[in-house]
């Protein structure tokens, strides 16, 4: 291979401006609305999976933070939003400024930079204050407000951006969750603006929503199938993380937060979804892929074993891992060990991401490492790997 191939990554993250929804909402909402406000921290800690933040006010004594303010939402800007070009033994749960972060982080000459120092063509960028699939704006009381912020955070996304990046940065929106008919209203209203990729829960039910079992999420569903809009989930995204005790370090959840990834694949593989949206696309990000092929391998066993008592007889008519591969992305950022078993997940159904600029980020090394990691590989399965798999989940090929 004579030069690496440009990467396409299709995991990393936006933090959001300070403007975003104070330059887009009604007057009225302002006071309530996602606002930033800079004041003392108190408390932080994330431990058992579970994140607590108390800020101070003015006149307090502690280190200062920038907060994001939403009606009773209370939450600081902190240290892994922002942890590239950091050294690891300083990035600690603790609270930030704008200032204190790379500036690649929020605003888009310095991505496009960063990008370029890392061989990244182009990124698909997943919310930070809506958190991964938008359930900020489902868990508010004001379901109004909730669907202005949602637009409001959508169309920032294309406008400026998106919209300001020459192409290379990949809009992705958020829906409001509580309302499956909205929630497909807004998938057409991006399509018509060119989107083609969408954010969702892992684990709906874990958000207090219904499951991928029920016939609730159809017209969302149908909409992404009409609009050929990738439904994208990433881990968190059901606001659970992984973690085995509520005293249990954050090490263990990192350690674990595959799981997540693992428990959806196999919910929408027995789900039925497949056979009644025939044309649906899904995408799991952050998951990494080396535990993949023991879920298809377990899952066509039961499909094959056990689907009549296992109630799915009659919804998913094929082996679980050929709706894998019809159906299904995977993605990694290092995972040589999945890259082992590469022939068993399938070549075509993973992507690859470089997680800017969170703390488990591979920037600025991303081809570094893919290099290193995929050395043995055939330039052409490299060149599907890192960009040409990418092109096609992210409809790049149809802009």
């Amino acid at each position: 291979m004579s030069e690496f191939p440009k990467i396409i990554s299709v995991d990393d993250h936006v933090v959001e401006p300070a403007n975003v929804w104070v330059d887009r909402l009604p007057s009225k909402y302002l006071d309530i609305g996602p606002r930033i406000v800079r004041a003392p921290v108190k408390e932080i800690s994330f431990v058992g999976g579970k994140f607590v933040a108390v800020k101070g006010e003015k006149g307090d004594e502690g280190p200062v933070a920038d907060w994001w303010l939403y009606e009773d939402l209370v939450r600081p800007l902190v240290r892994v939003d922002s942890a590239v070009g950091v050294d690891r033994a300083d990035v600690t749960m603790r609270g930030v400024t704008y200032e204190e972060m790379r500036p690649g982080s929020y605003e888009v000459k310095p991505r496009l930079e960063d990008m370029d120092t890392n061989w990244t063509e182009a990124q698909l960028c997943f919310p930070t204050f809506p958190r991964f699939c938008g359930q900020t704006f489902t868990e508010a009381k004001d379901r109004e407000l909730g669907l202005l912020c949602i637009k409001a955070y959508n169309d920032w996304t294309v406008d400026e951006w998106c919209g300001e990046s020459g192409g290379r940065l990949i809009p992705l929106i958020i829906i409001p969750l509580w309302d499956p008919e909205l929630a497909g209203a807004e998938v057409r209203r991006m399509a018509e603006r060119g989107v083609r990729a969408v954010c969702f829960s892992e684990i709906p039910p874990f958000l207090g929503l219904p499951s991928i079992h029920t016939d609730y999420w159809d017209p969302f569903f149908r909409a992404c199938e009409e609009t050929d809009t990738v439904i994208h989930m990433h881990i968190g995204s059901s606001s659970k993380m992984p973690s085995t005790s509520p005293d249990a370090p954050a090490a263990v959840g990192s350690s674990l937060t595959f799981v997540n990834a693992c428990l959806s694949l196999v919910d929408w593989l027995m789900s039925g979804v497949f056979v009644r949206f025939p044309k649906l696309e899904i995408a799991f990000s952050e998951g990494q892929i080396g535990w993949i092929p023991y879920v298809l391998g377990r899952a066509d066993v039961v499909w094959e074993e056990n689907r009549g008592w296992g109630g799915v007889a009659d919804k998913v008519l094929e082996p679980p891992s050929e709706l894998f591969k019809k159906h299904v992305y995977g993605c990694f950022f290092d995972d040589p060990y999945g890259l082992q078993m590469l022939d068993a997940i399938g070549v075509d159904r993973v992507t690859y991401e470089s997680d800017y600029p969170h703390s488990d980020s591979t920037w600025p090394r991303t081809r570094e490492v893919a290099e290193s990691q995929m050395g043995h590989l055939a330039p052409d399965v490299v060149e599907k790997l890192v960009r040409g798999n990418a092109i096609k989940l992210l409809r790049l090929d149809k802009r």
